[in-house]
């Protein structure tokens, strides 16, 4: 099964907590670095009395804790805190959304200074290496000493507190090696620069901290963006609602005070608060959260209404069916959340091999140590150095650089190419899909309706109906009004619009009515029918090529809609995409997709749609892509974001992901290569520090200009060889823009 296949069992589990009365606590938890922060937190917080479940989110950084009611959160933020890491309750904690983006800030600050010391340190190497000594080569050390302490003490800041913080929980992490290297190499060079010797390694200690300061900002801008998914559902959510009392009167009130039967007055303009039915009133409603289709829809009495749903037209009164933290917004946001937790658990070849790596760096460097004070009669100077030497040159910056550099390079392509990368972990998962699920409507399609033919009209009559429409923000009315145009303003009064129905006015001592059908838009003069507007909507122009595209890279697709049966085919075969369901919930939809993630026929599944209500498919698939406009909460939620209307990025895109997969297989390779050669010299003492912060940075650089290939391989080639040259055949879709 795949990482995130757990993402409805876990918003089950959720639902559960809630039939049983759970209470629910909430920790940020900004220390959380790692996979196995989280297999330390879930076991030891879930073991206190009372606790039933924990769940922690490495994208976020929180802990969500359900427990029976019996459970003191400061007695969670202790166990936390007892083991190393530090923690808030999210009510209690100042905006950790700010806090995400200062340390982004205070990362690239520390780049920007381990850069500046490194090239300057450097510089002043290259008199040592041209064979300056005496006191020209003690001034210059130094120099190098005074540039390096205060780099070293500012840059290395989040290497050695998440070091001190790991230790002092009993457990190690990449961090260790990396700061005791680090601080014995200072330490040894300011020891050999207050005693003259000829050797100083200034040089090898800011160098290490600028290369991997720039994997851990990247590895920090990634979550800081992937956080805003779940964030950006409030903007759609109410924050009052207008209650109606016994007597009738109406008061304001906060959505946390409805409870169920409570019936709220939701005004036009005004979102839903909670999962309600109309019991008065009649509507327009635009429920494209819902169902992803932007036609608005007639609703009235019986009528069940979603929070979060947009009130457009007439007043509406409303029985709550359901809390606040029980409406569809909030099953959203914790889908989204749980589909989350399953990506957050997916382990990259870094964090495996590091699992390793970590222990046998210092297991290494101790009997190099051990071995060397035997060899040489306990002269722990030539000890120390063999030491340091060997934690210097197998310190892990080749293998930290050999994912994000290569990432970094594929995104930079990528965006010039029209995709945002938003998720570096989803690269490598892209590079596996073998199966593609698309939303309908403003993915394949344009998301907007066209008119298609117009009832033959006279001037005059045409001025007026064009008029009619242009008072109206119905998606039919703007359509039809756009048709008509350029049209000259006709004087109309008595104009109403009618919720779900049309709209109607007089002219001329005539009553116009624009009548909503469920074909089209009837022109009515006087009560008869003149003729009607139809409607289709419109495919994007390159959506046939882009699944042909993928069809030759060995990627099969299937099309997933809220919309109907009917509409749903005819999208499907214009296409050519032969799998269709039609008339999903998002329930329903994120079912479906967790089970194509389960299936074994399939290896990764890519999800590709934009709206609100494909959120949490986006979020549970292994990998996701949103168009350019697609809602906040759907381009939040999607690891890829297309930032023009072109679908062929698509195709590009998983063309590139496997190229950058075989660079950054090359990458480690390249680094076990290294540390398999460089490892044996430095324990048999044939390596100074000097020359052990030459090669790693020299290892360092090999891997960066083997992933600068990635900048040279030509797109168009690469994706023509893989798709079988689909692309030169563009213009033979050219005809199929619209729905016929």
């Amino acid at each position: 099964m795949c990482a995130v296949c757990g993402g409805i069992a876990e918003a089950q589990a959720y639902q559960r907590s809630e039939d049983a009365e759970l209470e629910r606590l909430e920790f940020a938890v900004p220390t959380m670095a790692c996979g196995a922060c989280i297999a330390r937190i879930e076991p030891q917080i879930a073991a206190l009395d009372g606790v039933v479940t924990a769940r922690a989110n490495l994208t976020l950084k929180r802990l969500v804790v359900r427990h029976d009611g019996s459970v003191d959160y400061q007695d969670i933020v202790a166990a936390l805190r007892e083991m190393a890491f530090e923690a808030y309750r999210i009510d209690d904690a100042v905006n950790h959304d700010d806090e995400h983006i200062v340390r982004s800030k205070q990362l690239l600050r520390a780049v920007a200074v381990a850069g500046f010391g490194a090239a300057n340190i450097m510089l002043l190497s290259v008199s040592s290496w041209s064979g300056a000594d005496g006191s020209t080569r003690d001034l210059f050390h130094l120099i190098s000493g005074l540039i390096a302490v205060p780099v070293v003490a500012y840059s290395g800041r989040p290497f050695f507190g998440s070091a001190l913080r790991a230790l002092s929980g009993g457990r190690l992490n990449m961090d260790v090696p990396i700061s005791l290297a680090v601080l014995l190499a200072m330490g040894m060079s300011i020891f050999q620069t207050f005693m003259s010797k000829p050797d100083a390694y200034f040089d090898a200690a800011v160098m290490l901290l600028f290369f991997l300061l720039i994997g851990r900002y990247l590895d920090q801008l990634m979550r800081t963006r992937a956080r805003s998914a779940v964030i950006s559902l409030s903007e759609y959510a109410a924050r009052d609602a207008i209650h109606i009392c016994d007597d009738g009167r109406t008061q304001a009130i906060p959505v946390t005070d409805i409870s169920v039967g409570m019936l709220v007055r939701i005004l036009p303009g005004a979102r839903v608060p909670v999962d309600c039915t109309v019991v008065r009133g009649t509507s327009d409603v635009d429920r494209a959260m819902v169902t992803g289709e932007s036609e608005p829809v007639a609703v009235g009495h019986g009528a069940h209404l979603e929070s979060g749903v947009l009130n457009l037209t007439g007043a509406l009164d409303a029985r709550a069916d359901k809390l606040v933290d029980q409406s569809f917004l909030a099953e959203i946001s914790r889908m989204l959340d749980a589909a989350e937790q399953g990506k957050g658990r997916f382990v990259g070849l870094a964090d495996r091999a590091a699992q390793i790596y970590t222990p046998a760096v210092h297991l290494v460097a101790l009997t190099a140590f051990i071995g060397w004070m035997v060899w040489s009669g306990g002269d722990w100077q030539l000890s120390l150095l063999v030491a340091i030497a060997t934690l210097i040159i197998t310190c892990p910056c080749a293998l930290g650089l050999a994912v994000p550099v290569a990432h970094v390079i594929a995104a930079s392509r990528m965006f010039r190419w029209g995709l945002l990368m938003r998720n570096g972990g989803a690269l490598e998962r892209l590079a596996e899909v073998d199966l593609a699920i698309f939303d309908k409507t403003g993915t394949l399609t344009g998301g907007q309706k066209t008119v298609t033919s117009m009832p033959p009209l006279k001037r005059e009559l045409k001025d007026a109906f064009a008029t009619l429409a242009a008072h109206s923000s119905h998606p039919a009315a703007m359509g039809i009004a756009a048709k008509l145009a350029p049209f000259e303003p006709a004087s109309l009064t008595e104009i109403v619009e009618l919720p779900g129905h049309g709209m109607a006015a007089q002219w001329s001592g005539h009553t116009l009515g624009l009548v909503r059908g469920t074909a089209g838009t009837s022109f009515e003069l006087d009560g008869h029918k003149l003729g009607e507007a139809l409607f289709e909507e419109t495919l994007r122009q390159d959506a046939a090529v882009t699944i042909e595209a993928l069809e030759h890279l060995g990627v099969s697709s299937e099309l997933l809609s809220g919309d109907a049966p009917d509409a749903v085919a005819k999208v499907a075969a214009q296409v050519g995409i032969s799998t269709q369901l039609a008339a999903r919930t998002p329930q329903q939809k994120v079912e479906y997709v967790q089970a194509r993630c389960g299936d074994r026929d399939t290896k990764t599944v890519l999800m590709v749609g934009d709206g609100i209500n494909d959120a949490p498919c986006l979020a549970a698939a292994d990998v996701s892509i949103a168009p350019s406009s697609a809602s906040d909460v759907g381009r939040q939620a999607a690891d890829f974001v297309l930032g023009k209307p072109s679908l062929l990025a698509i195709g590009d895109a998983i063309w590139l992901a496997r190229q950058t997969r075989k660079v950054v297989l090359q990458n480690f390779s390249i680094a076990l290569a290294y540390n398999l050669i460089a490892v044996p010299l430095a324990v048999t003492g044939h390596v100074t520090p000097l020359i052990a912060a030459a090669a790693m940075s020299g290892s360092s650089l090999v891997v960066i200009t083997n992933s600068l290939r990635l900048t040279r391989m030509a797109r168009s080639n690469g994706t023509q060889a893989l798709a079988g040259g689909v692309q030169p055949r563009l213009h033979s879709f050219g005809e199929k823009g619209a729905l016929a």
